[in-house]
């Protein structure tokens, strides 16, 4: 590991050492008033405490007042239990001069409860749900949260907690405005205990930017320790290790949405989404905290275990300071909102992925063509344009299933229209791309071009539809069009407004076989404070920016996948990409890593993104292939395809003034390892399918770092460089220039030497001892793996698009495990509607044992008439070659016998040909 690991860094040190993106655009800590504020807290040293008289009790939760004893101000904790071992604890100020903003739409609905009983002592509470318990200690306040007997979480720890209660501005204040960068330390590096001292309170400046903060200092934060874990990871999305590293002597990681130019990698800066969840995992229990607050929020690390990033290390080093071997720590800080938190109790690592993802949801099924190979660039010029990258995929033989049109396609960044001189005939266009059945996506950004002969800026003026500026005049800023405005996505009727626009009968130039793609929207605004919005604007509600900033581009998709689902009446289910995301964003959207460049770095960096998005809940994830920005070798390219075709978003996009990269475009050697790539990638279509019904179905993620199902393997707790697709395929790309070979780890069962069978997909060689194992690579290959045991279902006859697959038979690749025996399944159905949810699917269960392969419905209430049959049976790890196979179909046998071969490591039984929709088996003769 060590040397693996070391490679990484150092290419990692050197792209942050070269690296593109202006710092000076966007704040540290100390420039942040509040968060400078919330981290100066002195830790066990909390003036929080419950009053334990005010207690009361209800079926499913409990109140309880806290009060600050150092301002006497009071607070309401509320402690509800939830179903599948999760806790929820909400803490609001008790009579606050105001409402303070709670988020909404981030939870897919209101979590189901569970009964709670209630015990009282001198000193405590303690809270019982379903075995699991939570104890709220009085003084100083805490809360510990254990799942059975073993304490997994534990609030306040530290005694970092701080509540900055809402007040009246108070005259003497009122001069003391911050100039970012100009701000004198506490004495001591310690927070003053009134907020109000604090330059920026009130007031605050950031570059030529004014914020007027009329509601003063409004910050919360808590700290929350995981004693039975080793590593933390979570909190996408930054540019760095899947672990997160410690912070304490360098930055925070930032959770604000932001559009980064050109990002830094190794960095925990802020990126295009935030989703709040952390994760503590160790060899005995993984456990989470989903921490629900819109707002700007930092999050320092507190891991004595873990790798230090560089600047941290040599601070630490210099002021002879390190962290003490406590458990890791999270320490949250928001600017405003209320303290809004879940705890998810595991306790293995799957439980608390899956308790996320019931109460923020799943990414829905896509449709079949949204996981094939989709081909973008700023720009496509124009129709013909179109039209020849589309016949040279046929030409080339390459599929491909949707085509991208950036900003130039409108009338001068007028959403909702077309350039008629580039685009004059968009919905011949169209036709010509579903006739062989593909898709054209578009793009749709949320500013609004301030233009009096644009329809969208008229009505949305006339209407009050825009985000006001303080003074409650409509807010202007620059963007692509130049002066623009912003709908107000936080107003349903601007939401149900910006939905209609993708009717047919108003967008009638385009059809249901387009599809969006929402970028820009975190929201974007080029002359705005750190390139977004200004926080004192006003949104419906009349709640700040600040308050929902991080939800912007979450209400954004969710007007676009409302208008895509009325658009086709419910038929079709839609498919949009968005750049900013918050928790729950999935259940509308896939997402992709950004700007990223055509660096060595940024493809490894890939991986490591998507497994944290994965983690929480956004499995729809990919990255630029090739890099948006700079021109990517031959060998980039090509690796860059081949660890594409193994994430779940796959597309090849690029900026404006990078060169032109169709594949037919690069020699034709390196064009040739693409095809192999995206053929490749089309061959496991029914394998990414049924994962993503599985992961709708139970919130598992897609795709999964090492450690869901290795728990006890110590060494799977920093790999960021290879991952599992469901518990079936393991993946190691190639990420690093000029190798001949990678050390691919295979992990151990128990955490020790044992490890699981696995086949290399390409020449079924079995690997059957855990630990690093060298493999050769070559051009064409990299390191997958089947583990033995599961049964993956392949098609093999690979066509322009995956529309045109939809019928075609299928292969099953079954991989013995030690036992002689595996088990898989296959989802199948009409691939584009929403009729599935009506049971009009087949969901096979797969099982080989004794030398007998069963297909049988997990579902038999479902039924779906497919076209799809069994052509091939591939079995790898049979010790004999049987003499022939019989067929049963239905319990009876077939009169005729099927011919077995063996091919290389492989035994294949050929042409079964029996529908998939069928009960069939087949037993293997001797």
């Amino acid at each position: 590991l060590i040397r693996t690991t070391m490679r990484f860094l150092l290419l990692g040190l050197l792209f942050v050492l070269v690296g593109g993106v202006d710092k000076n655009n966007f704040k540290t800590c100390d420039q942040s008033s509040f968060c400078r504020r919330c981290r100066k807290v002195e830790p066990d040293n909390s003036p929080f405490e419950v009053q334990l008289g005010t207690t009361k009790i209800f079926p499913d939760h409990i109140t309880v007042d806290v009060v600050n004893k150092e301002n006497q101000h009071v607070f309401s904790l509320k402690v509800v239990g939830l179903k599948g071992k999760k806790f929820h604890v909400e803490v609001d100020e008790k009579a606050p001069l105001k409402a303070r903003y709670r988020v909404v739409d981030a939870l897919k609905v209101p979590p189901a409860t569970e009964g709670v009983t209630v015990k009282k002592d001198e000193g405590s509470i303690v809270v019982e749900c379903a075995g699991n318990r939570a104890v709220i200690v009085a003084a100083p306040f805490r809360i510990d949260f254990f799942h059975g007997e073993s304490l997994v979480v534990s609030a306040n720890a530290k005694g970092l907690m701080k509540f900055e209660h809402l007040r009246k501005k108070s005259e003497p204040i009122a001069a003391a405005v911050e100039e970012a960068g100009e701000v004198a330390p506490a004495e001591n590096d310690v927070e003053p205990r009134n907020e109000e001292e604090d330059p920026g309170a009130w007031e605050e400046n950031f570059k030529s930017h004014h914020d007027s903060k009329p509601n003063g200092p409004e910050a919360v934060a808590l700290d929350f320790t995981f004693p039975q874990a080793e590593v933390l990871f979570g909190i996408p999305e930054h540019a760095d290790s899947f672990a997160l590293k410690p912070t304490l002597g360098s930055e925070p990681y930032r959770l604000y949405n932001l559009d980064v130019f050109e990002y830094e990698l190794d960095s925990p800066m802020a990126l295009y989404g935030s989703i709040p969840v952390i994760y503590g995992h160790g060899e005995g229990n993984t456990a989470g905290v989903y921490w629900q607050n819109a707002a700007e929020t930092w999050v320092d690390v507190y891991n004595a275990n873990a790798k230090k990033n560089v600047m941290s290390s040599i601070v630490n080093f210099v002021s002879g300071s390190r962290q003490a071997a406590d458990p890791p720590a999270a320490h949250f800080m928001s600017e405003s909102g209320i303290m809004d938190y879940f705890i998810l109790l595991g306790p293995t690592p799957m439980d608390t992925f899956t308790q996320y993802t019931d109460l923020t949801g799943v990414a829905p099924l896509p449709q079949t063509f949204a996981l094939g190979y989709h081909q973008s660039r700023w720009n496509y010029n124009d129709e013909n344009d179109v039209a020849s990258v589309h016949d040279k995929f046929d030409e080339h033989d390459i599929p491909v299933d949707t085509i991208w049109l950036d900003i130039e396609y409108t009338d001068a960044k007028k959403y909702f229209t077309w350039d008629n001189h580039k685009f004059p005939h968009p919905l011949e266009m169209i036709r010509n791309l579903t006739e062989r059945g593909r898709h054209l996506t578009i793009i749709i950004d949320p500013h609004i071009k301030r233009d009096g002969g644009y329809f969208f800026h008229n009505d949305c003026t006339d209407r009050g539809y825009y985000v006001k500026n303080k003074d409650g005049r409509d807010y202007e800023g620059w963007c692509w069009p130049g002066a623009a405005s912003y709908a107000d996505f936080f107003n349903p009727e601007v939401r149900k407004y910006y939905a209609d626009q993708y009717q047919l009968d108003k967008f009638d130039t385009t059809t249901a076989d387009v599809m969006l793609w929402n970028d820009m929207n975190e929201p974007s605004v080029f002359n705005g404070p750190e390139v977004t919005m200004l926080k004192d604007n006003i949104h419906f509600g009349d709640w700040e920016h600040r308050d929902v900033h991080n939800l912007y581009g979450h209400m954004h998709v969710i007007g676009t996948f409302e208008g895509l689902v009325r658009r086709s009446g419910g038929a079709q289910r839609p498919f949009i990409l968005s750049r900013a995301h918050f928790a729950g964003t999935q259940r509308f959207a896939a997402i992709w890593t950004g700007d990223n460049f055509a660096e060595w770095g940024h493809l490894q960096a890939s991986v490591k993104m998507c497994l944290s998005e994965a983690v929480a809940g956004m499995s729809f994830c990919g990255a630029d292939v090739g890099g948006f920005f700079g021109n990517p070798d031959a060998e980039l390219f090509e690796r860059w395809y081949q660890a594409g075709a193994f994430q779940p978003f796959f597309r090849a996009h690029s900026h404006i003034d990078t060169r032109r990269r169709e594949p037919w475009l690069m020699p034709e050697a390196t064009m040739l390892v693409v095809r192999d790539a995206i053929r490749r990638r089309y061959s496991y279509l029914p394998f990414w399918y049924t994962l993503f019904y599985e992961h709708e179905r139970s919130g598992r993620p897609v795709m999964r770092p090492l450690l869901t199902h290795y728990p006890l393997d110590k060494e799977t707790f920093g790999i960021d460089y290879e991952y599992l697709l469901g518990d079936i395929l393991l993946v190691h790309p190639v990420l690093q220039q000029g190798v001949s070979k990678v050390d691919v780890y295979f992990p151990a069962i128990d955490g020790k030497k044992e490890g699981d069978v696995w086949y290399d997909v390409d020449d079924y060689r079995k690997i059957t001892t855990a630990g690093f194992e060298s493999v050769p690579v070559d051009n064409y290959k990299i390191p997958v793996y089947q583990r033995g045991g599961t049964i993956v279902t392949k098609k093999e006859r690979v066509r322009r698009a995956a529309t045109l697959m939809i019928n075609d038979p299928v292969t099953f690749v079954v991989a013995l495990d030690k036992e002689h025996s595996a088990r898989g399944t296959l989802y199948v159905d009409d691939e584009k509607s929403y009729n599935y949810r009506d049971g009009k699917y087949i969901y096979l269960n797969l099982e080989f044992k004794n030398n007998v392969l069963t297909s049988r419905k997990n579902d038999e209430k479902a039924n779906y008439d497919t076209g799809s049959w069994v052509e091939r049976i591939v079995i790898v790890g049979l010790e004999h070659v049987p003499k022939s196979a019989t067929l049963s179909v239905s319990g009876e046998p077939q009169s005729v016998t099927l011919e077995v071969n063996k091919h290389g490591e492989s035994i294949v039984v050929r042409k079964p040909g029996v529908a998939l929709s069928r009960k069939w088996s087949i037993q293997l003769n001797y």
